[in-house]
């Protein structure tokens, strides 16, 4: 199972720069949650951030019950064995074969010998899609290969927090496709915590089970993927639809003037899209921190959007998602049983009253 991570009043800045101030979040255990922001708003120092290779200004950051900007060097080293990490570029050593590259952490912090490092290296690349690819150089293979390597290494320590970096960053949307469904199928097997730092609108609004949204030095919303894809915050509809009315410009924020010119020309930010059903694992079943969909929407009394929750193949998945969990025995960890909603718990971080707009 996955640890929680509990982010209270985090600040970071570099000299006079702020980067974020006052982040406050949870990342729940076992879920995936992606961080979504325009470029250079801090998302990849938030994630140095949380392994604890920068130290925030003040705040806490909570890794179960260990708080990472106060443990000694020691602590933290252990610590750090909780997480695995994707890199954007894969960060392999270009001088070793793809073995020996995701061998490197077991042969770095554990006493196991060849014989036990083999048997867990070809199990994860098993896993990735990399049988067979043992002995290529990272100068031999594709950036997609790549990525899988990285991610294999990522896994050999058994992780219980996996923060992945852009993983889209540099692949074709196919490639791309193909890597979030990796992800999803990689949660349900291992049960760990994720937090997915992506530009990508369609990772965003499919893979994860919680959204946040950095802008302005600070986190506008974080919650279930629900909250996000319905919301009318300008700056979160404006980012998840991808389009260029709204507070977001091509340096980062628009100036009064061009936010007060786009109103008195009635700019339109445009319909909000269907919520598209998520992404389930390949085999089929419910992941155990997958929630129903609907789910939240229907406990805050908020109607989707047209045609929400409906596929490719024209399925409504809030009306498969009865027979799913019933195939699966009726109980499905966070998943209700059929016709059932969970009890929303505590409302997530920047979530309006319940039944209220999201303004």
């Amino acid at each position: 199972m996955g640890v929680e991570i509990r982010v209270e009043g985090l600040t970071k800045s570099f000299g006079r720069q702020v980067i974020w101030q006052d982040v406050s979040l949870t990342l729940p255990a076992g879920e995936i949650s992606v961080l979504l922001g325009p470029s250079g708003t801090g998302k990849s120092v938030f994630l140095k951030s949380l392994v604890g290779l920068l130290k925030p200004d003040r705040g806490n950051i909570w890794v179960g019950d260990r708080n990472l900007p106060y443990l000694s060097e020691r602590e933290l080293y252990e610590t750090r064995k909780l997480f695995g990490v994707l890199f954007q570029d894969g960060a392999l050593f270009g001088s070793m074969n793809l073995f020996d590259n995701i061998a490197f952490p077991l042969r770095e912090h554990t006493n196991k010998t060849e014989a036990e490092i083999k048997r867990i290296v070809m199990e994860k690349m098993e896993m990735v899609g990399l049988i067979g690819a043992e002995r290529k150089l990272p100068g031999e293979i594709s950036g997609g290969m790549k990525k899988r390597a990285g991610l294999a290494r990522a896994l050999v320590l058994e992780p219980e927090i996996l923060l992945v970096d852009e993983p889209d960053s540099g692949l074709d949307p196919v490639r791309t496709a193909y890597l979030n469904q990796l992800i999803v199928d990689l949660n349900a097997q291992i049960n760990a915590t994720f937090l997915i730092v992506t530009h990508d609108i369609n990772t965003a609004r499919t893979v994860p089970d919680n959204i946040g949204l950095l802008f302005r030095r600070e986190l506008v919303m974080f919650g279930p993927r629900e909250m996000l894809l319905s919301s009318e915050e300008p700056v979160v509809r404006q980012f998840l639809n991808a389009r260029r009315v709204g507070p977001i410009g091509m340096s980062e924020e628009k100036d009064v003037s061009e936010l007060e010119a786009e109103a008195k020309m009635g700019a339109d930010p445009g319909r909000l899209p269907p919520i598209p059903p998520q992404l389930m694992p390949s085999d089929g079943r419910i992941r155990p921190s997958q929630h129903p969909p609907g789910a939240w929407l229907r406990a805050h009394g908020i109607q989707p959007p047209p045609g929400s929750f409906i596929d490719e193949m024209g399925r409504n998945w809030i009306e498969e998602w009865p027979r799913l969990v019933a195939a699966q025995g009726g109980t499905v960890g966070a998943a209700a049983g059929p016709g059932q909603v969970p009890p929303p718990g505590p409302p997530p971080q920047g979530a309006p009253p319940a039944g209220g707009p999201h303004r």
